[in-house]
């Protein structure tokens, strides 16, 4: 099954939930934001970035990533989706959460969406 759905997480989130999302989909397009060179980048830039490249946020920063995410939705701006991950989630069924979003959406299907984690 060829997955369509790209993701980008925050550097916020649990390197455990990341590591365990690529053991069980290796196929998945998947970045994280240290590796794009926006390692300490303000939520706003981050958002950004993701619209630019068509990519659901992945976000443990339940704070103040809304804000931000709210924000952009407000002034027009694209947004290709932002899942949350509250800290008081396993980090079994994070990863479960995040496999589920990816194996059964569509693609566009979490445009302008923010959504917590698990569904």
């Amino acid at each position: 099954m060829a997955l369509r759905i790209k993701f980008l997480t925050d550097e916020d989130l649990r390197g455990q939930i990341t590591e365990g999302i690529l053991a069980r989909l290796p196929e998945l397009d998947l970045v994280r934001v240290q590796d794009v060179g926006l390692r300490s980048a303000n939520d706003a830039l981050v958002l950004e970035f993701a619209a630019s490249e068509n990519r659901i946020l992945i976000s443990q920063d339940v704070r103040t990533m809304i804000v931000h995410a709210k924000a952009r939705l407000l002034a027009g701006k694209p947004m290709p989706g932002l899942l949350l991950i509250p800290d008081s989630i396993p980090i079994g069924i994070a990863i479960e959460s995040v496999i589920t979003v990816a194996e059964c959406s569509l693609e566009g299907e979490w445009d302008g969406k923010i959504q917590y984690l698990p569904l």
